[in-house]
């Protein structure tokens, strides 16, 4: 927080200006699973769109398209049928969301390393990171610093066996040391830590949140804030907060569906006060 009580991250968000177009406000691209699990991508592609980026598109197994075609609208889809076809799809994007009902399967591992030589930052969620449980070192060798790992605690456990018992924060900076990459541990009091120890505990959390989907839509955010070329630790923390507070705006009833229709709210407000 700065000193007037507001997030430090406010002043670097990529608010467009009179000549951006959809190109410069960033390329998002989620990966979908199968026909029967694409549910969990359109959440996390809606969510991109409504935070910014300019261009989101899903990249899908064959069977999985003539399910999401019907289903979207600003957001285009491209097929895939292994995993040199989808980082050849990918090329070109600023960030990827990768496993979100992926299947916890060897080409999930596979494409979440293919992934890695687009230069696209990723996301990586889910089944992106279960796939990884008896591999780690798999996972970390693909990453760099700009990539996020959203775990929740079981999905922590299973990547680094052992960490939790020293303390969430404690646990978080060692993991995105380990990594490489930005981790973000999910809870009622969301851990973000850098691989550069930088360290954040986000203060705005909410019960709402414990509903199917909401982690598909955070993946979402952060990805498409990533896209826009926002500092991963940065973007990483402002999600989580927005996250949180889309959820509180909403209340009692909350499902993941509600949550992109109530970022515009949570945006034009920090838009306000950034003027």
């Amino acid at each position: 927080m700065n000193q007037s009580g507001l997030p430090d991250w406010r002043d670097s968000l990529p608010w467009p200006g009179a000549e951006t177009h959809k190109h410069a406000r960033g390329r998002l691209g989620v990966v979908s699973g199968k026909a029967t699990q694409t549910g969990a991508a359109r959440l996390a592609a809606r969510a991109g769109l409504r935070i910014g980026a300019g261009l989101v598109r899903i990249l899908c197994p064959p069977d999985a398209a003539p399910v999401i075609g019907p289903a979207i609208e600003g957001i285009m889809l491209t097929p895939f049928g292994s995993p040199e076809a989808l980082a050849e799809a990918a090329g070109g994007m600023d960030a990827v969301v990768v496993g979100p009902a992926a299947g916890v399967n060897e080409m999930t591992r596979d494409n979440v390393r293919a992934l890695a030589f687009t230069g696209a930052a990723l996301v990586v969620d889910a089944d992106g990171l279960t796939a990884f449980e008896h591999w780690p070192e798999g996972l970390f060798e693909a990453l760099d610093r700009d990539d996020v790992l959203t775990p929740h605690e079981g999905e922590f456990r299973r990547l680094f066996p052992g960490l939790l018992e020293a303390g969430r924060q404690p646990a978080a900076v060692e993991a995105s040391r380990r990594a490489g990459a930005v981790v973000v541990l999910k809870g009622p009091a969301t851990v973000i830590a850098a691989p550069d120890g930088r360290l954040a505990v986000n203060d705005n959390g909410t019960p709402w949140l414990a509903t199917a989907g909401t982690g598909d839509v955070l993946a979402g955010m952060i990805g498409g804030l990533v896209a826009q070329r926002m500092d991963s630790f940065d973007a990483a923390r402002a999600a989580v907060w927005m996250h949180a507070e889309a959820a509180r705006g909403f209340g009692p009833g909350l499902i993941a569906e509600d949550l992109p229709g109530r970022l515009p709210a949570v945006l034009a407000a920090l838009y306000e006060q950034a003027g």
